[in-house]
């Protein structure tokens, strides 16, 4: 496969290793993109794998909660400019006021909404606002107590990252604290054992090999494979990290000295999973020339 400039360029940007490793990266691997991020870990070449910047849709997130149970709903719009749109804040503040009494996206898009469906609704705002629209997703999360948290609002219940958390017990603030967390660490899941075993498999097979250049005896290797999975592990699951609030105890811990059992959470934020198409500056003003 023959391995382009733009390539190259994409792989240095996602995760800010040098010209010349990225492109040796790609060129060991065949030019897959996610086995030349591995490959440049496994050397200590890659800096983090941004996949992040890629993400570039836009809209709102809008987070309700009800008694025991809360749900987070993502809408999206082409432009950052409609989330202050009052009509769109409106739209998605009434959709998520409706996804209280659904349970999953498609059932909330034929639920009630003053008369006409939410499909309908989103069909109509998006003649009267003038950008293309999408109600991507809903998730909700059960409990004893449900704490509701919006990281940069753009207006009450709603902003670009929302999250839930779900507790068993009575909550005396500790679910809010957890929530705000969330938005700051995310977190791939509760607990080791709800992780997605693929996410688990990769990262074990990058640490190996990154523990096997070491040239350490295999005795020794199998010890540091362990230990890093366990970092591993205490990194990216909610109950294993270093609690914001207080980073001399992990989350889990701090749950427990309130008293109260995390039973769930969701961290949604706007566009996450959503690849833009990208067009230089050069570009963009060659093809409004020509109409």
């Amino acid at each position: 496969m023959t391995i382009t400039a733009q390539m190259v360029k994409e792989l240095r940007d996602s995760t800010g290793a040098g010209m010349m490793d990225a492109k040796k990266a790609l060129t060991e691997v065949g030019g897959d993109m996610d086995a030349a991020v591995d490959w440049l870990r496994t050397k200590g070449l890659a800096k983090a794998a941004k996949k992040a910047d890629r993400v570039a849709a836009e809209g709102l997130v809008g987070v309700a909660v009800s008694g025991g149970r809360g749900v987070a709903v993502e809408v999206n719009s082409e432009t950052d400019f409609v989330g202050k749109n009052a009509d769109f804040q409106g739209l998605v503040r009434s959709i998520t006021a409706a996804a209280l009494k659904v349970h999953d996206v498609e059932a909330l898009k034929a639920a009630d909404l003053g008369g006409k469906t939410v499909e309908t609704s989103v069909a109509e705002a998006i003649g009267k606002i003038g950008e293309n629209m999408n109600l991507r997703r809903m998730a909700a999360v059960e409990g004893d107590h449900v704490a509701a948290y919006v990281h940069n609002a753009a207006a009450d219940g709603m902003g670009r990252i929302g999250v839930l958390v779900g507790v068993k017990g009575q909550d005396t603030g500790i679910a809010k604290q957890i929530a705000m967390h969330i938005a700051a660490f995310n977190p791939a899941s509760l607990s080791e054992k709800d992780l997605d075993p693929a996410l688990v498999e990769r990262e074990k097979k990058v640490l190996s090999e990154q523990a096997r250049e070491s040239g350490k005896p295999e005795a020794v290797i199998e010890k540091m494979i362990i230990g890093r999975m366990a970092k591993f592990f205490e990194e990216v699951t909610l109950l294993g990290q270093k609690f914001a609030m207080n980073n001399e105890i992990t989350v889990a811990q701090a749950a427990k000295d309130a008293g109260v059992e995390i039973t769930g959470f969701v961290r949604m934020a706007v566009g996450e999973g959503i690849e833009k198409e990208k067009e230089d500056f050069a570009a963009e003003v060659a093809k409004a020339l020509k109409g």
